[in-house]
């Protein structure tokens, strides 16, 4: 099936428009979003933390989310984690801090990342 000069013409038009339309909205991605269940999940199943409920779960992790947007350090945020859930496992207490800032307040990672720079965890 042969198609006209016109007819190329247009469907090349439409397949670049297609093209900068693709592009354009890849340049204007938001942001990733909080996921509230992702988070319950990861830190419900997990061992350790036995929160009493889900609520209690996604407040604790709202609680490190604003923690982190006041400037509080990485290395303290690992400390109060220790201490409340009275562990000197380094894993558990940055695996919840981890899951607290992917999962609930996605757009304070970047803070995050630079208050842990030059973290050493503590000799246990």
């Amino acid at each position: 099936m042969a198609f006209g000069v016109a007819t190329t013409a247009r469907l090349v038009t439409v397949g670049a428009l297609a093209a900068c339309a693709a592009a354009v909205g890849m340049a204007t991605a938001q942001p990733g979003r909080a996921d509230a269940v992702g988070y319950l999940v990861n830190v419900t199943v997990r061992p350790g933390y036995n929160f009493a409920n889900a609520d209690a779960a996604l407040s604790y992790g709202y609680g490190l989310c604003d923690q982190i947007g006041s400037g509080v350090s990485y290395a303290q945020l690992v400390n109060t984690i220790k201490s409340d859930f009275a562990t000197n496992d380094e894993f558990q207490a940055s695996y919840l801090l981890s899951q607290a800032s992917q999962e609930l307040c996605p757009a304070q990672i970047w803070q995050l990342r630079q208050s842990a720079a030059g973290y050493v965890p503590s000799a246990q």
